[in-house]
């Protein structure tokens, strides 16, 4: 049985470089992928504490927000 071919690996951005990007605040960048479809989270949950978030933006849904915001109606 042959192996698939190798599947392209989709470059994942930090809030940071998409704040960069965008040249906004960090917590807008929160906001604004926070809930999006295909953002990864990863949680950091402590006892008796808050939990610490952490998000990893892929380009193709960094690209579809993007064009979502700057749509022209």
């Amino acid at each position: 049985m042959p192996f698939p071919a190798k599947a392209e690996i989709e470059p994942y951005l930090t809030v940071s470089d998409v704040a960069e990007r965008l040249k906004v605040n960090e917590d807008t960048v929160r906001r604004l992928f926070g809930n999006e479809p295909g953002v990864l989270v990863i949680c950091f949950p402590r006892r008796g504490r808050r939990v610490y978030r952490t998000l990893r933006i892929p380009e193709s849904v960094y690209q579809r927000v993007l064009a979502r915001l700057t749509k022209v109606a």
